[in-house]
């Protein structure tokens, strides 16, 4: 008995992760990742290295707007169909399109003498990057099966962070060896990738209705989610159930270099480095596991992890420097991070409806950032007041609403299927 059902479930999960959708969300998740950097950290860069003043600079971070309002212009995605591919991949193969020229044209930009220009240009790719993202989350939610949103999110989260690897610590050292022109050419031609995921890709089911004018595109998805049962309450869950994680990375990065007193080099390869591994093998673990838990035991168990993860950083705080303990707190935090992370995808696919679900997830995803914005300034007072090792655990603390709001929403999720 106990064998045929892990030949079952190896079954079910190689028939899942195998499938032609989970390799075309894979690549559009590595399409989705890979303008970030290049008009952020790796822009800052190249500015940095070439004379721009730090106010400037400064001023240049205001391109990344686009993706705090990505909302307001979704609803055009839902209501209108590009006459190729459909209404998703239409979509993110025009964005696609625009990002391939816009990061080209930054790769012959000069910062220095014209900055006003590379502004622009970067705020276009900022514009265009933020549309792709709209539309992939749809595609995503909209083409995959129940039983495949966890691994979905799952390879999604993978491609995403290999892409930020890509177009942010790799394209600097390119930028050393070949300068940034043709780094910036060559982050450009990354963009074929996701291009050709989305010419193979399969188009949702026809048989959905999108918005049959703007107005509905606008107001429908506010009106069909009020609706429904609980939905005031859900969205309490969105912006409590990875608070606690989110408020203990606010300044994850400090305690460790000023807090216990680990190296640059320390927090660089261990903290980001093998962060960056757990993080992935976290959402693919917890990819997998979805198959056999479904949403509601994920969330749960996911959950409890994220908040235990924080106690490990209290440990560090108490017995001081300590590499094994340092590895060990960084592994389970990205771990139960990464796998919280697949869960919390599942539940924002989940609860979309299909023709409204650029705009829906936009504005539900938007959520997600409530909470850290409210409550990360406040990280520096409370580490001043009670101490880091207090302050982890108050970090504990906060995660405990969201875990018992979900217990609270169990038999909603438990029947939640679309």
């Amino acid at each position: 008995m106990g064998g045929c059902l892990l030949r079952f479930n190896i079954s079910l999960y190689l028939k899942v992760f195998t499938s032609r959708n989970i390799a075309v969300i894979t690549f559009l998740g590595f399409s989705s990742g890979i303008p970030l950097a290049l008009i952020g950290g790796t822009l800052q860069a190249w500015l940095a290295v070439e004379g721009v003043d730090l106010r400037t600079i400064g001023i240049f971070s205001l391109v990344g707007l686009p993706y705090a309002i990505k909302f307001l212009w979704s609803p055009l995605m839902d209501r209108f169909i590009p006459p190729l591919l459909g209404r998703r991949r239409g979509w993110i193969l025009i964005s696609q399109i625009i990002l391939l020229f816009g990061i080209t044209l930054m790769a012959f930009s000069s910062p220095s003498k014209f900055p006003w220009i590379l502004a622009i240009l970067s705020m276009i790719v900022a514009f265009s990057s933020a549309s792709q993202d709209i539309v992939i989350d749809a595609y995503r939610t909209d083409i995959l099966e129940e039983k495949e949103r966890g691994a979905g999110a799952a390879v999604f989260v993978m491609g995403y962070r290999i892409a930020t690897l890509f177009s942010g610590a790799l394209a600097l050292i390119f930028s050393d060896q070949i300068g940034w022109q043709k780094t910036y050419l060559l982050m450009a031609s990354a963009m074929v990738i996701g291009m050709i995921s989305t010419l193979l890709g399969s188009e949702p089911d026809k048989g959905i209705v999108p918005p049959l004018t703007l107005k509905e595109a606008i107001s429908g998805p506010l009106k069909e989610y009020f609706s429904r049962n609980s939905a005031i309450v859900f969205l309490f869950l969105i912006v409590l159930y990875k608070l606690g994680d989110a408020y203990a990375g606010t300044l994850t990065t400090a305690f460790l270099i000023k807090g216990i007193g680990f190296s640059v080099t320390d927090v660089g390869t261990i903290n980001k480095g093998l962060g960056f591994i757990s993080l992935i093998s976290g959402a693919m673990f917890g990819g997998s596991l979805m198959v056999r838990l479904g949403l509601f035991r994920s969330l749960l168990h996911f959950g409890i992890l994220q908040a235990a993860s924080n106690l490990s950083f209290v440990v560090l705080a108490l017995i001081g420097k300590s590499y094994g303990m340092l590895i060990f707190a960084i592994v389970f935090e990205n771990l139960s991070g990464g796998m919280g992370t697949s869960a919390f995808v599942s539940l924002l696919m989940a609860l979309c409806n299909h023709r409204y679900t650029a705009t829906q997830y936009a504005l539900l995803s938007s959520l997600t950032a409530l909470g850290r914005i409210f409550i990360g300034p406040t990280s520096g007072f409370v580490v001043e007041s009670v101490g880091w090792a207090n302050y982890f655990f108050i970090t504990t603390l906060t995660a405990l609403p969201g875990l018992v709001l979900l217990w609270r929403l169990r038999n909603e999720l438990s029947i939640l299927k679309s």
